[in-house]
């Protein structure tokens, strides 16, 4: 399985021993949000150059407060320090709470504001040169030195979004979307659109909480007071209903050994290549919960 991890990290310092050690017991990414740190990308590159193969990922980066040019210039830049491949970019458009409530920016249209966000980050991020005029964003003969190669991977649970990632990006990298809304809402709608457009097989890249504890009852209580968040954004709501599940304890990956490799590996088989693990310590002694489900995905990542 190619499993991935979640870092949240306190220091630039754990950022680096976070990755150094996922590339060590052989996992496949370790994957940032946009608030790590402040901002991930300094550190990443920093930790790119401390390992070697591990790919290290954004999951994601916001795209309303950044221009596509900058957002573009930004992962080159990163990639280039890193200094070896390895470095995917993922973006989204965020949620209206935030865009608009925090940053007071317009929500009006994000399928739109993205669909052109991606039009020139995309066409750059490729090594084009960009001139493009939108309702949103514009560039106008914009070029980016690429010295690495940088995926770019869409944060997308609606058709609208699903549409551009496959015909734009090179993937998708979602959280929240159980196996039967990748099996019957993501991954049809993106690789029609990634077919129509003549470009490769995309990457599903799935995010969901995991424990490998016994008592489902806690491990759901703890689940919900880690992810208690997403049941209030309405986006993340929607693909959970899809996936039939009502909460994220019902979306989560919970149960001993057994169970939880039959859920991850019913991920796979429902048309995610790519699981990115959030890890949910259980009970009283964090640390031993933590370990147990540690020792559990670095056995299948072989």
């Amino acid at each position: 399985m190619k499993i991935g991890l979640t870092g949240r990290p306190a220091t630039v310092e754990k950022l680096v021993e976070h990755a150094k050690a996922a590339e060590r017991d052989g996992f496949s990414s370790v994957w940032f949000d946009s608030t790590a740190l402040g901002d991930p990308l300094a550190a990443m590159a920093v930790a790119g150059r401390e390992t070697s193969t591990i790919e290290l990922g954004t999951a994601v980066l916001q795209t309303y407060p950044c221009h596509p040019v900058l957002q573009a210039n930004r992962a080159a830049a990163a990639a280039a320090a890193m200094g070896r491949p390895g470095f995917t970019l993922g973006i989204g458009p965020s949620h209206e709470p935030l865009v608009r409530g925090m940053y007071g920016l317009s929500y009006d249209h994000p399928g739109r504001n993205t669909e052109e966000y991606l039009r020139i980050l995309g066409g750059l991020l490729r090594g084009e040169t960009v001139t493009f005029e939108g309702s949103d964003w514009t560039a106008r003969g914009a070029r980016v030195p690429m010295e690495q190669p940088v995926p770019v991977l869409l944060a997308a649970l609606g058709p609208r979004l699903l549409r551009v990632a496959g015909e734009q990006a090179d993937g998708v990298v979602l959280f929240m979307a159980p196996a039967r809304a990748i099996e019957t809402h993501v991954a049809p709608r993106l690789r029609a659109a990634a077919s129509a457009a003549g470009r490769p097989e995309p990457r599903i890249v799935t995010g969901l909480p995991v424990a490998v504890h016994d008592d489902i009852a806690e491990a759901r209580a703890a689940t919900a007071a880690t992810s208690g968040v997403y049941e209030s954004l309405p986006n993340y709501r929607r693909i959970m209903e899809i996936g039939g599940a009502q909460s994220p304890a019902d979306a989560a990956i919970l149960g001993d050994e057994k169970s939880v490799t039959r859920q991850l590996q019913g991920l796979l088989d429902a048309g995610a290549t790519d699981i990115q693990v959030f890890v949910v310590p259980v009970g009283t002694d964090r640390r031993a919960s933590r370990q147990r489900t540690m020792d559990l995905l670095a056995s299948l990542t072989g």
